[in-house]
């Protein structure tokens, strides 16, 4: 039997409007390597697009290891990172371009000067928020996408990866042209071994502001998207400053800051796990007598370790099938758990609140169908206890 997609309804389907949008952030990314390839030789473009390319497979792979819980639907990441990739870096590319005229004709300051004011109080500003601005049409359009901190700093990530990869591509077209193959070692060095995940940082202020307005009502929302818009702007800000003008102690401290914001945001990930898994031991046990749930499906839930031993003892006994079936069962079990906080938090009304329970209950019955049970272990299932390896020190 063919198990049903847990993300209900066939919603991870690329849209119409997601297609368009594609488009639109493609051909913004192809204008913003066009004016690269113009300010330099294509030989030397490709050198820097392929540097540039380089490090995102993994960074793409860390920042989607945290997203194992509740995956994020594909769609909205692709558009996320194509949108901080293209339509992000093309404006900001025009208005930092701008800025910096404006701040060389009527400062009568010298470029680098210039460039180091532009820097540190313009720059933030306008790239902030064209990454944010994606993030807040998530808020506006897949509201029920963001359930937790977890979801903003993912879809933030996301956006600041495309972004940084981007930008990445001028500044060693620019290092190669001006200083040859040691400046551009130099700055691969700092900007694509040393710094990758600074603009994911950045708008991981925003991401988190997001994810926590989704969760509440009226005013309240407002000033939680204006203080995480803020944040990002001038922890950006303290970035660039620190590196335009600290010199290398400046470097020192703006790579600490760093470090204790991604810190600080790893312990907000693992937080929010706990949240899930607290959501899922409090409203999956009234499922019991659906018999989709038992005591062992809940504490094989609980634990990222228990949820990867039954992912590995359904491959051994159901191969390929019988893995797909245990992560459309995990996968459906905490979404219904998320769905029951949503409702609880009156984001989402009595209909659509059984649409989708309804749904979810449905995948996990059919996922549940394709369990592999192995012919030594059927009698002792059928009374109900869990099968060796599926949920080890579950109660039986």
């Amino acid at each position: 039997m063919a198990t049903r997609d847990p993300r209900w309804v066939l919603k991870d389907r690329p849209s119409f409007a997601l297609i368009i949008g594609l488009v639109l952030t493609g051909i913004c990314a192809l204008v913003s390597f066009s004016f690269d390839v113009f300010n330099g030789a294509p030989v030397q473009f490709f050198i820097a697009l392929a540097l540039a390319l380089a490090p995102v497979p993994l960074l793409l792979a860390a920042v989607l290891a945290l997203d194992r819980m509740e995956p994020e639907p594909r769609s909205n990441l692709i558009f996320a990172f194509a949108w901080g990739a293209g339509v992000a870096v093309l404006v900001a590319g025009v208005i930092n371009s701008l800025n910096l005229h404006y701040i060389i004709d009527t400062a009568k300051l010298s470029e680098a000067s210039a460039r180091n004011l532009a820097a540190t109080f313009g720059a933030p500003v306008v790239e902030e928020t064209m990454k944010g601005l994606v993030l807040l049409g998530l808020l506006k359009f897949r509201r029920a996408e963001l359930d937790g901190p977890t979801d903003g700093i993912i879809y933030a990530s996301m956006v600041g990866l495309g972004f940084a990869m981007s930008e990445n591509v001028s500044y060693y077209l620019g290092a190669l042209s001006t200083s040859g193959v040691k400046g551009l070692a130099v700055t691969v060095v700092l900007r694509g071994i040393l710094s990758p995940l600074a603009h994911p940082l950045f708008s991981s202020m925003i991401g988190v502001a997001v994810a926590y307005a989704a969760q509440r009502q009226g005013s309240e929302r407002s000033t939680y998207v204006l203080v995480g818009w803020t944040a990002a702007m001038i922890l950006h800000g303290l970035w660039n400053g620190l590196a335009s003008y600290g010199g290398f102690p400046g470097l020192v401290v703006a790579y600490l800051t760093l470090l204790v914001v991604l810190v600080v945001l790893i312990g907000v990930v693992f937080r929010d796990r706990r949240r899930i898994v607290a959501l899922i031991q409090r409203y999956l046990p009234a499922y019991e007598p659906t018999k989709l749930v038992t005591q062992a499906d809940i504490f094989m839930l609980s634990a990222f370790a228990r949820r990867r031993q039954a992912r590995q003892w359904a491959r051994a006994h159901g191969g390929k099938p019988g893995l797909r079936a245990m992560r459309d069962y995990q996968l459906a079990a905490t979404e219904l758990g998320l769905l029951h906080e949503r409702a609880a938090r009156h984001m989402v009304d009595e209909h659509t609140f059984h649409e989708e329970q309804r749904a979810l209950l449905e995948c996990m019955s059919t996922a549940r169908a394709d369990f592999p049970v192995p012919e030594m272990h059927a009698r002792s299932v059928a009374r109900g206890s869990p099968p060796p390896g599926y949920a080890p020190g579950a109660p039986g």
